[in-house]
Formats: C-alpha cells, sequence, structure tokens
C-alpha cells in the first residue's frame, strides 16, 4: 500500500551528519553525553519550577514551557541521530518520517512564540511594574501558552500536508540526520512550488510576527532601562532580560542561519552543523543558561538540595 497519494517510497535512508568510520563512535558519545545533559538539564528545571512556590510567577510559568519544549524537541531529533552513528544504514519508514517532521515543526515554532511571550512577560515587567499582576495574570499567561501551542499546530500542518501531497518516486537518500523540510523537497519528483510558497508564507509569519514583537518589546525595554538613574537599578534590570536575549539570539540566530539563506550557497555539510546547533546544542543550552544566570533558580537548587540531605 502506498503511504501516501501518488507517494512510491516507503521509507527514506538518513545519511546522518558524517560518513567518515572514524568519527562515528567519538559523535555518538558526544552528542549521546548532550543529550543526557539537555534531558537532566530541562527535567530538573520543570521539576524545580513545580516543586518551589516562590517560582510559581509568569516569568517561570513561560520558562517551565520553554523547558517541557526544548526536552521534547531534542527528543524528536536526537535519539535517531545517535542510530546513524552505531547503523550500517539509518532507515527510517514514511510515515516515521512524516510524523518526525510534524513533530520537529511543532516544537520548534512554539519555542519561536513562547519566547515571544517571554519577552512580552519582560516588557510588562520592566515598562509597567505596577500593572504587572494585572496585565499578566495566571489567566494571561495560560491563554499566551495555548495561543503558541495552537499556532505551531496549525503551521505544522500546513508544513507537513504540504509534503504530504508530493510525491517521491526513486529517490530515498536524505543527505541529513533528520527529516527536514528543505532536503525533503529536494528528493521530490514533482513539482515543489507550492510548498516553496507554502514556507514562505507560513515560515515567514513565523519569523516575521515574533521577531517584531520581541524588537519592539526589547526597544522600549532598552528606553526605560536607559532612564533609570541608580547604576544598581539599571543593572538589575539588565540581569532580569539578559538570560532571555540570550536564549533569544541563540535560537533565531541558528535557525536563520539555515533557513533565510539562499540554498545555493555553501555545502550541506555546513546547513547540517548549522541545524545541529538549533536542534540539540539550543535545547541543551537553555536550562544552563537560565540557572547560572538567574539568582532565583540557584537559591530554589541550593534550597531543594539542602532538603534533599535532611
Amino acid at each position: 500500500m502506498s503511504p501516501a497519494n501518488g507517494s512510491l517510497v516507503t521509507e527514506f535512508i538518513l545519511m546522518g551528519l558524517t560518513d567518515q568510520p572514524d568519527l562515528q563512535m567519538p559523535l555518538f558519545f558526544l552528542f549521546l553525553g548532550m543529550y543526557t545533559v539537555t534531558a537532566l538539564g530541562n527535567l530538573g528545571l520543570i521539576m524545580l519550577v513545580v516543586l518551589t512556590p516562590h517560582l510559581h510567577t509568569p516569568m517561570y510559568f513561560f520558562l517551565f514551557n520553554l523547558s517541557f519544549i526544548d526536552l521534547c524537541y531534542s527528543s524528536v531529533i536526537t535519539p535517531k541521530m545517535l542510530a546513524n552513528f552505531i547503523l550500517r544504514k539509518n532507515v527510517i519508514s514514511y510515515k516515521g518520517c512524516m510524523t518526525q517532521l510534524y513533530f520537529f515543526c511543532f516544537f520548534a515554532i512554539s519555542e519561536c512564540y513562547v519566547l515571544t511571550s517571554m519577552a512580552y512577560d519582560r516588557y510588562v515587567a520592566i515598562c509597567n511594574p505596577l500593572l504587572y499582576s494585572t496585565t499578566m495574570s495566571p489567566k494571561v499567561c495560560s491563554y499566551l501558552v495555548l495561543a503558541s501551542y495552537l499556532v505551531a499546530f496549525f503551521c505544522a500542518m500546513a508544513h507537513t500536508g504540504c509534503v504530504l501531497r508530493l510525491t517521491f518516486c526513486d529517490a530515498n537518500t536524505i543527505h541529513h540526520f533528520f527529516c527536514d523540510l528543505l532536503p525533503l523537497l529536494q528528493l521530490s519528483c514533482t513539482n515543489t512550488y507550492v510548498n516553496q510558497i507554502e514556507i514562505f508564507i507560513v515560515g515567514g509569519k513565523d519569523i516575521v510576527v515574533p521577531s517584531l514583537v520581541i524588537f519592539t518589546s526589547y526597544g522600549f525595554i532598552l528606553s526605560s532601562i536607559l532612564k533609570i538613574r541608580s547604576t544598581e537599578g539599571r543593572s538589575k534590570a539588565f540581569s532580569t532580560c539578559s538570560s532571555h536575549i540570550l536564549a533569544i539570539s541563540l535560537f533565531f540566530g541558528s535557525c536563520a542561519f539555515v533557513y533565510l539563506k539562499p540554498s545555493t550557497t555553501g555545502p550541506m555539510n555546513e546547513s547540517k552543523i548549522s541545524s545541529v546547533f538549533y536542534t540539540i546544542v539550543v535545547p541543551m543550552m537553555n536550562p544552563l543558561i537560565y540557572s547560572l544566570r538567574n539568582k532565583d533558580v540557584k537559591l530554589a537548587l541550593s534550597k531543594t538540595l539542602s532538603r534533599r540531605k535532611f
């Protein structure tokens, strides 16, 4: 039975990150270690937010969701990538590939909008502190996160649905370590013009809208910080935003490097290395950024660990 209308391919072969035998096992242990840090870091941050009452605030509610997304996001990509290093031929079924593509898109887009919600939260906290508890009520925060997931759901459906309409005839080797949009388009034996338009419209919206909100929010934040007379006040305001700015820069910067540059520039290996950064490195870095640069998280962690000793 054909896996989709007009599609003759029943499985794909993932080429992985490299085909050099000497690098397979070192890279396997490297990325296994990174995935372990990612899983433990994000699970630890999730549990810390849940178990610590003074972290039950809008900022940490968004951080809880970001950690959940990063954990799932990395889990969609990394286990199959690790298989590339120990299997002679890493095969993924057509349905498995489409499933991986959908969840990759869902969690990546969710992260875009949760980071955007966090930027808005910082804007309200610094620019309108007296109205913060009203503006960022639990109900509003829940709506923002729900909206992030709903937008991601429909956008991921659009991306995956457009790929499902394509026909894959003979070529089934994906020159990547996961089922990504652009490598799949290169394999299709039918016209991909509609897909390219869809990626431009839907993907462009997922870049432009969050970017506008984030830049606008931080424009107002910077203006407010510069009006603070005391050096201590400015330093405190900057410190509350620095972790988020770093997380945004890592995620959006690495994604833009892959998807916004012309497809003709640079070899495929360069795109794969860039993809490693936002699919594996960023989910690992986020819990470290928010724990090492955040006094509340470090205090909550020390209290939790001290309670466990007794």
